[in-house]
């Protein structure tokens, strides 16, 4: 499978495809060994430095194994201000990348705005977590487009992925 495939490329933009908010949002998902690329962005303060150089490498060695999922997602681990960890989703290994696999129950609900809105969005996920009677682990975030998508869409969705404790 192609990059032009694929929901990663889009004829609208010739890039970013649109968020479908229903595919994503208020949802819960069960992972077993769900497979990801895995690579790091440099940032200051959270915001990403290289995050352009780093998707387009990890997207090429993608290509060129024909790894692309029927579904494109792709999930930032915000683990400093100063580094993000970038999980690019699989359908098969692909030789020469750090590869990761994720198991566990997910929930996931969308957002849109400024980026400056992210502590909003994650005050607002953890309550809703809460609300479903279950406890946060850890959140990765779904960044759905580029900004210059963002901004021939006229909005910027986020998705925010939260890894929950099971069920007692």
């Amino acid at each position: 499978m192609k990059l032009a495939d694929t929901q990663y490329d889009n004829a609208e933009t010739g890039c970013c495809a649109r968020l479908d908010d229903a595919q994503w949002d208020g949802r819960q998902f069960e992972w077993k060994d769900k497979l990801f690329l895995k690579d790091h962005i440099r940032s200051f303060l959270h915001m990403p430095l290289n995050f352009g150089s780093v998707i387009s490498r990890d997207l090429e060695l993608v290509e060129q194994a024909g790894a692309y999922p029927e579904v494109p997602l792709t999930l930032t681990d915000e683990v400093s201000p100063w580094g993000a960890d970038l999980y690019v989703a699989l359908d098969r290994e692909v030789p020469n990348a750090k590869l990761e696999r994720l198991s566990g129950t997910f929930l996931s609900r969308v957002y849109d705005g400024p980026f400056r809105d992210v502590g909003k969005w994650a005050t607002d996920f953890e309550r809703y977590v809460e609300s479903k009677g279950r406890r946060l682990e850890k959140t990765y975030f779904y960044y759905a487009t580029c900004p210059k998508c963002a901004k021939a869409f006229g909005r910027n969705a986020v998705v925010l992925f939260g890894q929950v404790r099971p069920e007692a």
